[in-house]
């Protein structure tokens, strides 16, 4: 049960570091700093409050330069890999002791690497077509809510996990259902 916890843990995590490579790092941080949670051993680092200093200058850095007109978009290039980097440390560090360190690492590149990643990418989609329909004047609207929603996702993560992995994936079919039924109704729609 515990490994099971501590991958739902990872997922949402990991799904936060999609929006903003920092905050989850950050949140992590300060929760570990207060008490509220452990990491595994080897990312005790995480604990430290130079760290958290550091995470916390790099998260504000981050979500500022994500308002600067067309540095999103330049940014989005370094954030999908350092997104899937990030969702691997963060489902690493939360992973149940009860895996082997290869199993654990394993999970952690596949589930929260890819959880990281296929978030990143759809934040980059939505991106693109905001500035392709809007020249970018949408855009700090997409910034703010890519970053309000990692930090949300990310305390709700360490609060109430099993809940995000169950809304996640609801708002996954749903967004499944969605796009088929656009591409549907475009083919069905003559010229």
């Amino acid at each position: 049960m515990e490994t099971i916890l501590g991958l739902c843990v990872g997922i949402g995590l990991s799904a936060a570091s999609g929006f903003r490579v920092f905050v989850p790092l950050l949140v992590m941080s300060v929760a570990a700093l207060m008490g509220w949670f452990e990491p595994l051993k080897g990312f005790e680092w995480l604990a430290m409050p130079a760290v958290c200093l550091a995470l916390a200058v790099a998260t504000i850095s981050e979500i500022a330069a994500y308002y600067v007109p067309w540095v999103d978009n330049l940014l989005d290039t370094v954030a999908t890999p350092a997104a899937m980097i990030a969702g691997t440390l963060t489902t690493m560090a939360v992973s149940s002791g009860e895996m082997s360190q290869f199993a654990s690492w394993a999970a952690a590149l596949i589930i929260g690497g890819g959880t990281a990643g296929a978030v990143q990418m759809s934040t980059v989609a939505v991106r693109g077509v905001s500035t392709a329909t809007t020249g970018g004047i949408a855009n700090p609207l997409v910034s703010t809510v890519e970053w309000v929603g990692a930090v949300l996702l990310s305390v709700l993560s360490l609060l109430v996990p099993v809940l995000v992995v169950i809304v996640g994936i609801i708002l996954a079919i749903w967004a499944v259902r969605w796009f088929k039924r656009k591409k549907q109704e475009s083919i069905s729609t003559p010229l």
